[in-house]
């Protein structure tokens, strides 16, 4: 078939990689100037499934109030989201019921576990090298944060995930980097999970695909897209017609589908992330992370990518982009310097602010849309990366009319009907 794809950020690339690998003709239509250049630009790179959840979950809506006027919120409402986005707040606090978070949550792991597994072949099938770092550590500065965790740990074993509570001297030598006088309790580590560079990879995977005959088009937007036995795309070069076509597209996608009768509720949530050089200094040699670590007092990750240092956290809510939230920043910036004091040059520090396009109750939309032609896989929001994967050969195989290799029970299009 003749397929197109719109969104080039790492669903859209990962999707066009499997569908091209099926023996389909492939075109990407992006409306920036390369790939993984919006949400996927600068995110954390952290492949953790046992922490694919979603963000609507119990208690969560209480957090977020108490946290409004906090300087290190994790969570940032601006007050002019209240109102314009009433309907998107109403369907998630709906969804954070311990009932439907729980479903979501085991749709959502199933899928990470899946495109976790997805990833690790690609990587060792095609020799990519995206600055890959092995391990995964979540840092519980006290005792409040460790008696929060343990209902987490009873549900990581549970799901089958591999993990260890390790006291602070153990964690200390698994990530000796780590600041020696910041209070450290305990932290969970998991050591098959891991970091890497999203971004990179991205621009792996579309070689990749390009050798199996997927073509790139880039500065093009889709305008409107006519579904029907040939789908049609009105492009800014003029319309295109295909056998079928895939949206991948961010928060962008609901304005594109809306005169098609599909009305998905994606809001943009801001996320932030600082990266900068690691130092690198003959008498430290542990300067900065090995792998990848969160913070969760803070809810902050510290990633190490091949020689920089990467730091992302933040969800904001009636964010523009370009603006900085003060409070965003200097929250990773006390982060890093509270666990890795000195070991970035921040001078050449980089800033970014990027939208993740959410849906209110966690998990994605991977599937047929109900408009003949028209398939979708978006909405992945914080996770995209970790289920980029496995989401782009579910769709493939759906697409070819096989059983894909992971159930997709409640992620069709059919719950915003």
């Amino acid at each position: 078939m003749r397929i197109a794809i719109i969104g080039a950020g790492i669903i859209g690339v990962t999707t066009a990689y499997e569908l091209s690998a099926d023996g389909h003709a492939v075109t990407v239509f992006e409306r920036g100037s390369a790939v993984a250049d919006g949400t996927s630009f600068a995110n954390a790179g952290v492949v953790a499934p046992g922490y694919v959840t979603p963000w609507a979950a119990p208690g969560m809506a209480w957090k977020v109030l108490r946290q409004m006027t906090g300087r290190h919120a994790a969570v940032r409402v601006a007050p002019s989201a209240l109102l314009r986005d009433a309907g998107w707040l109403w369907r998630w606090w709906r969804a954070c019921r311990p009932a439907v978070h729980g479903a979501n949550r085991t749709h959502m792991h199933r899928l990470a576990r899946y495109s976790q597994e997805r990833l690790t072949g690609l990587s060792q099938r095609l020799q990519l090298d995206y600055e890959r770092g092995q391990g995964y550590m979540v840092l519980l500065r006290g005792e409040r944060e460790l008696a929060a965790a343990r209902g987490g740990l009873k549900l990581l074993a549970e799901l089958g995930v591999a993990f260890e509570l390790l006291d602070g001297a153990r964690a200390r030598q698994l990530e000796p980097g780590l600041n020696p006088g910041a209070p450290l309790r305990a932290a969970i580590h998991l050591p098959l999970d891991g970091v890497g560079n999203c971004r990179q990879f991205a621009h792996l995977l579309k070689a990749e695909a390009q050798k199996l005959g997927a073509r790139f088009q880039f500065q093009q937007t889709v305008r409107a897209v006519h579904p029907g036995p040939t789908v049609t795309l009105d492009l800014t070069d003029g319309p295109q017609a295909f056998d079928a076509a895939v949206v991948c597209a961010g928060v962008d996608a609901g304005a594109l589908l809306a005169p098609l009768g599909l009305r998905l509720p994606l809001l943009p949530v801001w996320g932030y992330s600082l990266t900068a050089p690691l130092r690198e200094l003959e008498h430290a040699p542990d300067l900065g992370p090995r792998s990848a670590l969160m913070d969760e007092r803070y809810k902050v990750a510290i990633s190490r990518l091949g020689r920089r240092v990467r730091v992302a956290g933040s969800a904001e809510l009636g964010g523009q982009a370009g603006r900085f939230h003060d409070g965003a920043m200097a929250t990773l910036h006390q982060v890093l310097d509270d666990w890795f004091p000195g070991a970035a040059q921040l001078a050449k520090a980089q800033r970014w602010k990027g939208a993740r396009p959410m849906l209110p109750d966690g998990p994605p939309v991977i599937g047929p849309s109900g408009r003949e032609g028209l398939w979708l896989n978006l909405g992945h929001g914080s996770s995209g990366w970790a289920l980029s994967a496995g989401s782009a050969r579910a769709l493939a195989d759906l697409m070819a009319g096989r059983t894909p290799g992971v159930a997709l029970d409640g992620l069709g299009v059919e719950r915003f009907a």
